[in-house]
Parts: C-alpha cells; sequence; structure tokens
C-alpha cells in the first residue's frame, strides 16, 4: 500500500503570520491536533501543533487572563511552529512512512508533492486504515490463534480442514511466538461459533486458543 492510500486529502494550512488564537480556532473548528505551515506559494515552511501553542506563556508580572489574552493575540504561528517537518512522497510505501515517523520520533507525516502539499498522515490514519483491517479490529467473527503453528506445512493443513467444514476465513497472519521457537498462527473466522473447527483441529494435533478481540 502507498501514502496516497492512506494520507488524509485536502489539507488544511495556515501562514506563519497567523496569530496564534486564529489557528486555536481552526483547530477546534476542524477537530485538528496539527496545521502545516505554508509561504506565501503554498511551500512547507513548518508545523504547528497543540502542544507547540501551549509553549506561548506569560513573561511579565501582569494578571495571568491579561497576560495569556495579549499573548494569543500578539504571537504568530511563526514564532512557534515547528520548522523541521518530517516528509513523505505520496508514491512512498506505508512501511517507508512508518520507518521515517518513527525515526523522527513524530506522529505526524505531511505528504509533498513537487514542493506543494497534497496530503497528511498521522499515527490514526496507520491504525485507523491499516492496522483496524489487518487485525480485523470491530469486524464479526473469532479469532484463533494456534502457537507454533506457523510453518508452511501446517498453515496449510490448518486452512484446509477450516476449509472443510465450510467456515469463512477472514484474516490469516502469521506472527513470532512467545510460547515457542516457531511462528504462530492467527485467523479470523466469520462465525461466532468455532466449536467444530477447535474440535477438528484438536483431532490434527492443534490446540487452539479464542483470543479476544
Amino acid at each position: 500500500m502507498l501514502v496516497h492510500g492512506v494520507m488524509t486529502r485536502n489539507v488544511v494550512t495556515v501562514s506563519p503570520d497567523t496569530f496564534v488564537g486564529d489557528a486555536l480556532k481552526i483547530m477546534k473548528e476542524h477537530n485538528f491536533r496539527r496545521l502545516p505551515v505554508v509561504d506565501d506559494n503554498g511551500r512547507l515552511v513548518g508545523l504547528v501543533t497543540e502542544s507547540r501553542l501551549e509553549r506561548v506563556k506569560p513573561r511579565t508580572t501582569a494578571p495571568l487572563l491579561w497576560q495569556i489574552t495579549y499573548l494569543i493575540a500578539h504571537t504568530t504561528v511563526g514564532d512557534v511552529m515547528r520548522k523541521k517537518v518530517a516528509t513523505v512522497k505520496p508514491t512512498d510505501t506505508v512501511e517507508q512512512a512508518v520507518a521515517k515517523a518513527q525515526s523522527a520520533k513524530v506522529g505526524t507525516l505531511v505528504v509533498v508533492d513537487k514542493g506543494k502539499i497534497v496530503g497528511i498522515c498521522t499515527t490514526n490514519d496507520f491504525f485507523y486504515r491499516i492496522v483496524n483491517p489487518t487485525l480485523g479490529i470491530g469486524e464479526p467473527g473469532t479469532r484463533i490463534l494456534i502457537n507454533g503453528a506457523g510453518d508452511g506445512k501446517s498453515a496449510e493443513q490448518i486452512i484446509s480442514c477450516i476449509n472443510r467444514l465450510g467456515v469463512g476465513i477472514k484474516l490469516i497472519w502469521i506472527s513470532p511466538s512467545f510460547v515457542t521457537k516457531e511462528n504462530d498462527i492467527t485467523l479470523q473466522l466469520d462465525t461466532e461459533d468455532v466449536t467444530r473447527v477447535i474440535k477438528e483441529l484438536a483431532e490434527l494435533g492443534y490446540e487452539v486458543i479464542v483470543r479476544q478481540r
């Protein structure tokens, strides 16, 4: 999967001259926690987040409310934005994007094509559009796990058994086992009753664990 299949389009941006108060209003109206900052040519020059805006602190002995009101009204996004922004291209793979986000220790990637912002990716985008569907989160059915059965021969036998029972398999994934030195196999089945599946696999020598989802 490529970034353009995950990113959020129609990105709302602000200029460096935008006042902090106005940026906060935009965030509230759109339920955003971050805004890319662009220059007059639409090129990315920074990123402002809620945490950055919170750095606008009073520096005088004037009454606190007056100080905060004054600073919000006179401080611009350009004063508090992060200038070094992690970016990706829309044609980058999701794996590349995730690796870049982890390396930069950020939860947001701005998607840039030919110098222009075309999208934005956040941690939530990766979770809701990739992790959740991959793990079947929120989907009906039952998830089962068989420890140490993630090798090709065992997986083939398990899948064949389930197919003979007429039970649909929605998802299959292999992962390192925390119990054995082999890989585990996890399957999400499109039925709430896995009694027959457990019985048939037990006869083949497999111990099935029903996982909570």
